[in-house]
């Protein structure tokens, strides 16, 4: 967007088995959806995101677990998995919903990418608005139809996916999938944390006091 970093105001939004969406303000990240764990935040493969903090004890006593067995149950049997009751596995989920219209599979997605959806509020009101939304992650980058899903209904945000650029960006492809006319841009931009943790290690042996 020929923007320099200082100016960059974006939404990122990381969708894979894990999730998490960050708004980033002026080049710098100002808020991200997870919280002291992982577990915080957007609905993910097995993870259940944002919960009522009271489900805890109601799922102590109603079906006797311990504190070691929900912790468990919240990061490995819930999200995606826990509510479809199928799998974790966002490609499975919507061909069964297309091809068996399981009603399981559809609520999954549906509470998947209204959470996302929720997150983008949010942090254009904390920010007072962004430029872009960048999706990355293995669904951000390959799911045409999260994607769309997720920017169903942001018309007003004057959001506008090109449907055709949309639907052609999958397997690494970098991308905006926003139309032209749109004033808060999409951008498909695939992740690379192996760089990413490359270098900040780099930084960090740099840094590090000689102890020779």
């Amino acid at each position: 967007m020929n923007k320099k970093r200082e100016e960059t105001n974006i939404i990122t939004l990381h969708l894979g088995n894990g999730c998490s969406a960050c708004a980033i303000k002026a080049g710098d990240s100002l808020d991200t959806s997870m919280g002291l764990t992982p577990l915080e935040g957007l609905v993910m493969g097995t993870r259940g995101g944002d919960i009522d903090p009271s489900i805890l004890e109601f799922i102590h006593h109603k079906e006797g677990m311990s504190l070691p067995e929900i912790d468990t149950m919240l990061n490995k049997q819930s999200g995606l998995l826990g509510i479809s009751g199928l799998t974790n596995d966002m490609r499975e989920l919507l061909d069964e919903e297309k091809e068996k219209h399981d009603r399981r599979a559809t609520l999954a997605i549906d509470i998947f990418c209204m959470r996302a959806k929720k997150y983008i509020g949010a942090y254009l009101a904390e920010m007072g608005g962004a430029d872009a939304i960048v999706f990355t992650g293995g669904i951000g980058e390959n799911s045409p139809t999260v994607r769309e899903r997720i920017c169903a209904g942001l018309e007003w945000m004057n959001l506008t996916l090109d449907k055709k650029k949309n639907n052609s960006t999958v397997n690494g492809k970098e991308e905006m999938i926003s139309s032209p006319k749109s004033g808060l841009k999409a951008f498909v931009i695939p992740t690379n944390e192996e760089l990413l943790i490359a270098r900040d290690t780099v930084r960090t042996v740099k840094n590090a006091p000689r102890r020779w």
